[in-house]
């Protein structure tokens, strides 16, 4: 299939996948022009000092160039980008390490231990819904986790404001397999009948409505296994349609590419980039990452979320941390964005109607207002009660 008749198609033909157009795309190269915010660009990836770029994300108009860039790259260039030194302190990554420790002990308790989407049942240690389950165990380490402008900053690059945060660690012990290569969320979560059964501009839509992302809990080497990646294999269009086919993952194995990762680094790409967990080799390295799937308002996230029992749990914190002068407002406000829901629909406007716009006040910016005004506990929670009620009446 050609490119453009692959454009064209009313559905994207696994069958008539183009393995010469795809290396094609994947032979670009990552020019330093093209990222002139990057410090690096290590196998074709854009690696980006969060120290030196950190400033720069509290002036609007500088913010609005970086996150442009990004935007760019995981659109297309090489749809993943590399942030150093994301978080500045990672001792909240250790205490949220020891939370974590701490579940995965409980739940393979209780279990022994839970399904993953690419490994066999016990290869890894996975926790579903680590957002949830951080901010239940500890409000003021999930407050601290997640008070980072920096990944708010490329969320909102991607996917714009008002974004839905979901998490899921991934505990990978020494002799941990590889994947196999992959696209993600949402149709790479589909088998491959059901997602030929959508429509090619579908394909289209459906990169942009996540973004995929990895902090690393601690030092990712090579040997420990980062996740392999195929710069620019998110430009492939019929892609979601080409991943399971033997001739493209045989490709993938010979072309990816990995980066090493310090603890406190991030990494983001577009859910079509072909990847997948790379195996781990190392003898005494248990490669801890959380990984942030986060998705556009305009989407449907993977997992339910009682985002009504987080907003209570982390508004004490929250208001104090504002009151002592704790937090930047960029911090707590990219705090906010992932506990609280970000958009106003679905709801019943017959009994929840639009206030001074298009549409009702949506949590997040309610948790914010309600911070500025200093609203007690017991007022917030109330509130959050009333209008959940008013929402599903």
């Amino acid at each position: 299939m050609t490119d453009l008749a692959a454009t064209t198609a009313a559905y994207y033909d696994p069958d008539a996948c183009d393995l010469r157009e795809f290396t094609a795309l994947i032979d670009r190269t990552t020019r330093p022009d093209q990222v002139p915010h990057a410090a690096a660009v290590e196998k074709n990836i854009p690696v980006y000092d969060m120290k030196a770029l950190r400033p720069s994300l509290e002036d609007e108009a500088a913010r609005r160039m970086i996150m442009a860039e990004w935007a760019h790259v995981l659109r297309k260039g090489a749809g993943v980008v590399a942030l150093k030194g994301t978080y500045a302190d990672t001792a909240v990554l250790d205490d949220a390490t020891s939370i974590y420790e701490q579940i995965i002990a409980d739940e393979k308790q209780r279990s022994g231990g839970g399904g993953d989407h690419f490994a066999a049942s016990g290869a890894n240690d996975r926790i579903w819904n680590s957002l949830q389950k951080l901010c239940e165990a500890s409000p003021e380490v999930f407050l601290n986790y997640f008070a980072n402008s920096s990944i708010a900053a490329v969320c909102e690059a991607w996917l714009g404001p008002n974004y839905q945060m979901t998490a899921q660690v991934n505990l990978v012990h020494p002799g941990g397999a590889a994947q196999q290569a992959h696209r993600d969320y949402h149709l790479g979560f589909q088998t491959a009948d059901v997602s030929a059964s959508y429509p090619a501009h579908v394909h289209d839509v459906s990169p942009i409505l996540t973004l995929q992302g990895a902090v690393a809990h601690c030092d990712m080497p090579l040997e420990s296994g980062p996740t392999k990646l195929l710069p620019f294999s998110q430009a492939y269009r019929p892609g979601y349609a080409a991943w399971r086919r033997d001739d493209f993952r045989a490709l993938f194995e010979e072309r990816h590419v990995q980066l090493p990762l310090a603890k406190g680094d991030t990494a983001f790409f577009n859910p079509a980039l072909f990847h997948a967990a790379g195996a781990n080799t190392s003898q005494d390295i248990h490669r801890f990452a959380n990984l942030l799937q986060v998705s556009s308002a305009f989407g449907r996230a993977m997992e339910t979320i009682d985002r009504d029992k987080m907003c209570k749990l982390l508004y004490p914190h929250a208001a104090k941390a504002r009151a002592e002068g704790r937090l930047h407002p960029a911090d707590l406000s990219a705090a906010i964005a992932a506990t609280a829901e970000g958009y106003s629909f679905p709801t019943n406007l017959d009994r929840d109607p639009p206030t001074n716009g298009l549409a009702p006040e949506t949590q997040a910016a309610f948790f914010a207002r309600a911070l500025s005004e200093g609203m007690s506990n017991e007022d917030f929670g109330r509130h959050l009660d009333h209008t959940n009620a008013m929402r599903l009446a």
